[in-house]
């Protein structure tokens, strides 16, 4: 049954608290919370915890989803798809909340400032803009990189919630962000590939 149209409007913040007082709820379930903004919601939602302190491995099994989110705004899906076996997996609440319990307090500052503005930006073309450049990020995001994954987690995570709100100002923020991402990641690249051409030298001539 699709969600109503009080229930679309409600902001992120509101949602995740909600989710965070049930049982446990199937990720179907979940997506059905967020409606039609599924796709910006479960973006922000799966990028977001990576910037947050934890065990090795997390932004590998974060990342994963969002391999499956990014490429289905690129190319303009409508309606968000998931494999059976993601979208009836159970997540318990209390591990929803526990997650995003730090996080609730900056998010709902961010949304008091938030609204759908400069909604040029959206639409068809737009939102395949955002769905490229998380995409891209999204494999930089599951790569065991030291700290390599926090602009990418919050470029995504940005982007995510401007295509969420519709608003355009968040948009131009996450693209900024993508910008500066890619050239850390080309300086980081050419710092590895010069320090791995050194030690081969090294070797040769040892």
């Amino acid at each position: 049954m699709p969600p109503a149209a009080s229930e679309r409007r409600k902001p992120i913040s509101m949602i995740l608290r909600e989710l965070g007082e049930q049982d446990s709820l199937a990720v179907g379930e979940i997506i059905d919370r967020f409606g039609r903004r599924a796709f910006g919601a479960l973006m922000f939602v799966f990028a977001i915890p990576n910037l947050l302190p934890l065990p090795p491995g997390s932004s590998t099994l974060l990342g994963a989803p969002l391999l499956l989110l990014s490429p289905q705004v690129a190319m303009g899906i409508p309606t968000l798809w998931l494999p059976k076996i993601i979208d009836d997996r159970r997540m318990a609440g209390a591990s929803l909340d526990r997650i995003f319990g730090r996080l609730l307090p900056w998010v709902e500052r961010i949304e008091r400032v938030s609204r759908p503005r400069l909604t040029f930006m959206f639409g068809p073309a737009g939102d395949r803009v955002i769905g490229v450049v998380c995409t891209l990020l999204s494999f930089v995001l599951i790569l065991p990189i030291p700290l390599g994954n926090l602009l990418p987690a919050l470029t995504i995570g940005v982007l995510g919630f401007s295509l969420f709100q519709r608003d355009g100002l968040f948009a131009l923020v996450g693209y900024a962000l993508a910008a500066v991402s890619g050239a850390v990641l080309f300086v980081a690249a050419d710092l590895v590939i010069d320090g791995v051409r050194h030690l081969v030298n090294w070797f040769g001539a040892a």
